[in-house]
């Protein structure tokens, strides 16, 4: 699905007034006794599972300071000039399409498309144009990439790191 489009629908699901269709909105055959909500009221139920856990790994990358991730989190950043950049798109189906592996090996992605923004991400890794790149729990750059990268190669990448393998050994009970 393509992702412009998919966020676009659940931004467009969120908008719309509790208790009132866009259908019900255009008629003239709306109850006016009933209460209507306000604008800024949305419909928290209409998202789906996938849509919360996107919520939650998927995020602009000025929203979270690097360092507040170790120890806690894998960031994968993504960085394009636009959001229109074909890379861009595709390497962020790709992320939709398997967010649940993600999530499995606590990865958070952190995207930047403003090219000509100074934020902390763009000084501390200087990307050019589209790249990839895979930041361990440690705070060490493992991976730059500038093609996109499906979840499968970034998940490849993450289960060889040490302290990947010691957590999925904490998991299953072995020492």
């Amino acid at each position: 699905m393509n992702t412009r489009l998919a966020f676009g629908f659940t931004l467009l699901s969120l908008a719309l007034p509790v208790g009132l269709s866009a259908q019900a909105q255009d008629s003239d055959d709306v109850d006016s006794t009933k209460p209507v909500a306000t604008e800024t009221e949305t419909v928290e139920t209409g998202l789906t599972e996938s849509d919360s856990l996107a919520q939650q790994i998927v995020l602009p990358g000025d929203a979270v300071d690097l360092s507040s991730l170790i120890w806690e989190k894998r960031p994968v950043v993504v960085f394009a000039d636009s959001p229109n950049d074909p890379r861009f798109i595709q390497q962020m189906d790709f992320i939709n399409d398997r967010l649940d592996a993600l999530d499995e090996r606590d990865v958070i992605v952190l995207t930047d498309t403003a090219r000509d923004s100074d934020s902390a991400l763009r000084q501390k890794l200087r990307p050019r144009g589209f790249m990839l790149v895979m930041i361990g729990k440690d705070g060490t750059v493992y991976l730059r990439k500038p093609l996109p990268w499906d979840v499968r190669e970034i998940s490849r990448v993450i289960d060889k790191m040490p302290m990947r393998q010691q957590e999925v050994r904490d998991r299953r009970g072995d020492s």
